[in-house]
C-alpha cells in the first residue's frame, strides 16, 4: 500500500506504537495512513505512529470492514475459519498477519471456546494488550464462537526463525 494522506472527519481514539499508549486524534488532523491490513490502520500523526481499530475507520474516510462466514448448520466451529480470522490480525509495525509472523503457538476449539496461545515478537511490547483484543474480536465473529481465551506466552521466545517463508519474502529477508 502507497502511504495516503487523509484528514480525520470526526475525533477518534489510537494507541500510540509500539508503546500502546492511548491517546485521542483530533478531527481534522492530518494523518498519513501507512499500514491499512485486516481492517485496522497504522497510521503517522504528530510524528508518532499510532494504531487506529477498524470499528473506527470512518474517522479516516474508510469503510469498517464486515466478516462474513457461513455458519455451520450442526453447531461447531468450522476451524478454518478461525484460522481465516486469525490471518486478518496483523502487528502494527509489520506488514505480515500473526499466523505468517508465528505470533500463533497454539490454537484449540474446544466445544464452542477457541483457545490462543500467542506471543509477541517482544515481551515488554505494549501494542500486546491490543493485539490480543483483535485476536479475541476476530475470532469472536466466527460463527458459533461463544468464547475466545487468549493465553499471552512468552516460551518458547519469539525469534526470526518462526517467521514463515512468505513472510520472510514479504520482508525482504530472501
Amino acid at each position: 500500500m502507497e502511504r495516503e494522506v487523509v484528514v480525520t472527519t470526526r475525533e477518534c481514539e489510537a494507541r500510540l506504537v509500539p508503546a500502546g499508549t492511548e491517546i485521542m486524534v483530533p478531527k481534522g488532523s492530518f494523518v498519513t495512513i501507512t499500514q491499512a491490513l485486516g481492517g485496522t490502520y497504522t497510521v503517522a500523526v504528530n510524528g508518532n505512529l499510532a494504531r487506529i481499530e477498524g470499528k473506527d475507520a470512518d474517522a479516516l474516510g474508510k469503510q469498517i470492514a464486515k466478516s462474513s462466514y457461513e455458519t455451520p448448520q450442526d453447531g461447531s466451529i468450522n476451524e478454518d475459519q478461525v484460522w481465516e480470522a486469525l490471518r486478518e490480525c496483523y502487528d502494527p509495525e509489520i506488514p505480515v498477519n500473526m499466523v505468517e509472523l508465528g505470533l500463533i503457538y497454539d490454537c484449540k476449539v474446544v466445544g464452542n471456546e477457541v483457545k490462543i496461545n500467542m506471543t509477541l515478537t517482544a515481551p515488554g511490547c505494549g501494542m500486546g494488550p491490543s493485539m490480543i483484543a483483535d485476536v479475541e474480536r476476530k475470532v469472536g465473529q466466527v460463527p458459533n464462537v461463544e468464547k475466545v481465551s487468549v493465553e499471552l506466552v512468552f516460551d518458547p521466545p519469539w525469534s526470526n526463525e518462526m517467521l514463515t517463508d512468505e513472510a520472510k519474502l514479504e520482508l525482504g529477508m530472501i
